[in-house]
């Protein structure tokens, strides 16, 4: 592997992680030069994780006015999570079937490293949710529907980033040991539905549905402010 390869491959991970993260957020513009300065590359090794990055839909370039992390609308939001549910689907009903020998131990792992940061709600939270369903994925040994169910949970940040007002981590770490009890059982229906459940909990928070504000829940948000 080259160094440009390697540096690409560095500058990609760390762009991904910032806009999984919400440092860089929906809409931000990423000019090659600012982010080549920052992490100490060439333009040319920016462009390449850039297209990258725009390849997985975390990134929108725009014609004379370079690239910015993308802005899903509502629509495409609501249809990420159709195709989200249906392959986490396929991903249980593998997992019940074939799960590795280290699988429930890998998985347990990461939900201990969850709870390391359980109630606090942040970027780490936030990020360790979304890797917990692309660990579960790898799992399956289905190389081709864990990079399908890895794009489509980093575009689903995406659009958390964007829409959701608040997120949970009490109740992704509580639903994922759920999840891996039910595949321990070898309970498809039952995993099934705590994952549809889950992902449904997940799309409430975006808030996908585009209901308009009342003048009463717009002031009741500032009247909390008042009571405190």
């Amino acid at each position: 592997m080259s160094d440009q390869t390697t540096l690409t491959d560095a500058v990609h991970t760390l762009l991904k992680r910032a806009i999984i993260e919400q440092a860089l957020k929906p809409g931000m513009r990423l000019p090659e030069d600012t982010v080549g300065e920052q992490f100490g590359v060439s333009r040319t090794i920016v462009r390449h994780a850039l297209v990258r990055l725009q390849n997985e839909g975390l990134v929108d370039t725009r014609r004379n006015r370079g690239a910015f992390v993308a802005e899903p609308s509502l629509e495409e939001a609501k249809q990420i999570f159709e195709v989200r549910r249906a392959l986490e689907a396929e991903v249980i009903r593998l997992l019940v079937e074939r799960m590795p020998s280290s699988g429930f131990d890998q998985l347990e792992s990461h939900v201990r490293s969850e709870q390391g940061v359980k109630g606090k709600d942040g970027p780490v939270s936030i990020r360790l949710a979304g890797e917990f369903h692309t660990l579960l994925a790898e799992l399956t040994g289905n190389a081709v529907l864990s990079r399908y169910v890895s794009e489509v949970v980093l575009r689903c940040s995406l659009i958390m980033a964007m829409y959701a007002k608040t997120h949970s981590s009490e109740c992704a770490v509580d639903e994922h040991s759920q999840v891996i009890e039910a595949i321990r059982a070898r309970d498809v229906a039952r995993a099934t539905a705590i994952m549809n459940h889950h992902l449904g909990a997940v799309a409430g928070r975006a808030e996908l549905e585009n209901k308009p504000d009342s003048v009463s829940s717009i002031l009741s948000r500032y009247g909390k402010e008042l009571a405190s």
